[in-house]
Order: structure tokens, then sequence, then C-alpha cells
């Protein structure tokens, strides 16, 4: 990344259009409750595109981490392919940094993926959503993935807590949010030290959690995504500007949420003025290793 020109790195951004494959409308749905709960307003009238959204992050002069969301074992629906990502993003190099996804239910189909996307694509870590993929981040059956990314020393970004997938929709969905309670982090944290771990959005109703293991294990940090920040809880806040200055990602969701709309609210909700460009670049450049070399 062009580290200097850049004023911001989002952590959280969702590939959700690919421009190799049609759209898959199995699950619409859930998209459509999302857009409902979290008031989303689409500029374009429809989700962007991979290429719609790096023009979005460069006029900005924004760099982001970007991925998908395999949850095809779950909800059966048809995931963006993670090497579209990456080559995006190599294509892209000084803004954007490609993530995969991989359902670990796909054993060793899915570790054997993973080492190639690590190899032969240069992704930089992984993205795992315990409520749409229905396993629990300290299940065994997740622990080689963990220990491939462990080993090349990458991040793993987990969802936690209330999910705005589901939210809404006659049984939420079928989604349960037990999955993505932070605590089963702390078995991961210790497992895999060498593996940087993510604790996505605030972790309502369950933010002490996250606030206890990112203080408590080295290699947790929280990303901020999800919410608007004027919505945060005073605690979370609290943690941000003291003991966890330096464990503070910024992340906006796009496209559920922009990230104009949640800069624009980070300013005006009590985070000191010392601590914005930790939060909002220093951080994620230590956590990505992008400063390396």
């Amino acid at each position: 990344m062009n580290l200097d020109q850049l004023v911001a790195i989002d952590t959280h951004v969702h590939a959700e259009v690919s421009c190799c494959q049609p759209p898959d409308l199995f699950g619409k749905e859930f998209d459509e409750a999302a857009d409902k709960y979290f008031g989303t307003v689409l500029k374009l009238g429809r989700r962007p595109t991979i290429p719609e959204t790096i023009e979005h992050y460069r006029q900005r002069k924004i760099g982001f981490v970007m991925f998908t969301v395999d949850c095809e074992a779950n909800l059966g629906r048809r995931r963006i392919p993670n090497e579209e990502i990456a080559e995006f993003a190599q294509k892209n190099s000084d803004i954007m940094v490609a993530f995969a996804s991989i359902d670990p239910h796909k054993g060793k189909m899915g570790v054997r993926e993973a080492r190639k996307l690590i190899e032969e694509y240069g992704v930089r870590g992984f993205k795992f959503h315990p409520t749409m993929q229905a396993f629990f981040a300290n299940d065994r059956l997740a622990y080689p993935l963990y220990e491939l990314i462990a080993e090349h020393r990458l991040t793993a970004v987990f969802h936690s807590g209330h999910s705005g997938m589901g939210s809404g929709m006659r049984g939420g969905g079928g989604l349960k949010l037990k999955y993505s309670e932070p605590i089963h982090l702390d078995d991961v944290a210790a497992d895999f030290p060498d593996m940087n771990i993510i604790i996505a959005h605030p972790s309502w109703p369950w933010q002490e959690q996250a606030l206890s293991i990112a203080l408590h294990k080295p290699n947790v940090y929280i990303d901020l995504s999800g919410w608007s920040p004027k919505y945060f809880s005073p605690e979370l806040i609290r943690h941000a500007n003291t003991l966890l200055k330096r464990k503070m990602l910024f992340g906006s969701d796009f496209p559920l949420i922009q990230p104009d709309r949640w800069l624009a609210d980070f300013k005006e909700v009590g985070f000191r003025e010392d601590v914005h460009p930790l939060i909002l670049k220093q951080n994620a450049i230590g956590v990505l290793g992008l400063g390396a070399g």
C-alpha cells in the first residue's frame, strides 16, 4: 500500500458482486433483511462491484481490506471466488489488501485452497463468520486452517456478537447467535499465538468478553465495524482511549455502512485526538504487516 498517501485503512470491507460469475439469488432474502436492519442506502441503487468499491475508496484515499464470506455449507449460497478478490488486490496493491474466506467444514480441501491462496495469490488473512458458517471458533474442525494461517503469521478476522444477517427473518433465517460469542476466541488466541486475531464489531451483548480477551492476549485486536460509532458503549470508547488504544482498528462493514458516515461519527463521540491516527491507520499497518520491507 501507498501508506503515506492514505488517510485511513478500513479493515472490514465486503465483496458483494462478482465480475466473473452471475449473482446467486438463492438466499436473497438475507440481503434484503440486512439492508432493512442496517438502514442501508446504496448510492448506486444496488450493491457495488469490486472495481466500483476500489474507486470509492481510491477517491477518499482510504486503503481497505476486502473479503467475501464462504457460507456455502450452511446456507447453500455460492460465494464470490477468493481468487477474484485476490487478483483485484494484486492489480490495486496501492489501496487494497485481499483476505480469503473458507468455510472450516470444507476440511482438507479447504486447507489446500488456503495454502494456494497464500502462496500463489498473496492473501494476507482469512475471514470467518461463526454464525453464518455454523461453527464455534474453538471447534477442532477449524484448527487445520488456523495452523496454516499461524504458520505464515497471517491474520484471521472473526465476526462476533449480534448479527444483522438473519435479523427479523422467521427464526432468524436459521442462524444462531451462540456461535459468535467472543469467549470461544480465547481458546484460539491461546492455542495459536502466532496468528493475529481480529474480533470484528462491537461484540454486543458480549462486549466485555472481547475487551478482556484483547487485554489478555497480545495477538488479539478489535475492529470497530458494523456499527456507527455514535452507538458505541462508553466502556468500549474508554478502553480505546487508554488500555487498548493500540488494539483498535477502523472498519466500516461497507457497503452496509459507508466509510464517510463512520468517520464523521467517529470524530464526535469522545475518542481522544491522540488515538485517532492509531485507530484509523497505524494499528492496521502493524497488524497486517504493511510496514515490513
